[in-house]
């Protein structure tokens, strides 16, 4: 049997762990964070691609989960998908949170996210200078907060089920409001630029439990206004929808009869937009 030469055997590597459902990669601006992705194997003959960033909840694992559960839709969509792991503890304090809120520590998870995007731009050959994100639960923190300060970046942002919502409210400060975006984050709010953007925002009908985003008083995340967006998350993302229609975003709205806080459950939902806005934005 003939050994592969240094050639064969590297190209079986990529094809292994670069390409379809590939190896977890440290990030190189910040190698404490990581990611995953599925890459359709086209893109090895070159194949352009557009990209969605799929972003995990709090446990971390749906990264996994949404990187094999988009795979499909990547494959006959010509889309790869990037899953951002942001590991729980990460500064070694404990926190499951910070993720969430776009600043932890020295971190800027969104500018962490767009480093991502570059690097892996620039490996498979590709122009992502915009894309789809996509989160569920942290997740939908982590989308929707995005949208608000890169709204340039992104093709679509589909918002799942967030505990908490930031509104567009420029009398209060982030994360509540977003008044003091440009003290934090360097630059202002650009409501014309989120207002190019198409957003669909899903949530369980049944996703009524609250113990994990009450606000109480003197908690990490605590501040005035806190829980004022409404008890569940579905209300809370109500509320957020009439923000961003107040902004002149259209806003596409599904609740999922009889479903809970499960994210795999409304994955068809948030297919179903991208695919349509992919035809859309193809057509143009």
């Amino acid at each position: 049997m003939q050994e592969l030469g240094t050639s064969g055997a590297a190209a079986r590597a990529r094809a292994i762990y670069d390409y379809g459902h590939t190896a977890i990669f440290a990030s190189t601006i910040d190698p404490r964070l990581h990611m995953l992705l599925y890459v359709p194997p086209t893109a090895a003959d070159g194949r352009k691609l557009e990209l969605l960033v799929a972003v995990h909840g709090t446990g971390r694992t749906s990264a996994i989960e949404f990187r094999d559960g988009f795979s499909e839709f990547g494959l006959y969509n010509d889309c790869a998908v990037l899953c951002p792991i942001f590991p729980m503890n990460v500064l070694g304090d404990g926190a499951r949170s910070g993720y969430k809120y776009m600043i932890e520590g020295d971190i800027r998870y969104d500018e962490v996210v767009l480093s991502m995007v570059a690097e892996m731009g620039a490996k498979y050959g590709q122009d992502w200078s915009r894309f789809a994100m996509f989160g569920f639960s942290g997740g939908g923190h982590f989308t929707h907060r995005f949208a608000i300060l890169h709204p340039e970046r992104l093709w679509a942002a589909s918002i799942g089920a967030p505990g908490s919502v930031t509104l567009l409210d420029p009398d209060r400060d982030w994360w509540v409001g977003i008044r003091n975006l440009p003290e934090l984050f360097g630059r202002p709010f650009d409501a014309a630029a989120l207002a190019k953007v198409p957003v669909h925002m899903v949530v369980g009908g049944a996703d009524l439990e609250t113990w994990e985003i009450t606000h109480a008083e003197g908690s990490k995340y605590w501040m005035d206004g806190a829980n004022d967006a409404g008890r569940t998350r579905g209300d809370r993302l109500r509320t957020l929808a009439k923000s961003f229609e107040s902004a002149g975003v259209k806003v596409e709205f599904d609740e999922v009869a009889g479903v809970s806080h499960d994210r795999m459950s409304v994955l068809g939902h948030v297919k179903r937009f991208l695919a349509s806005t992919l035809m859309e934005m193809r057509v143009r």
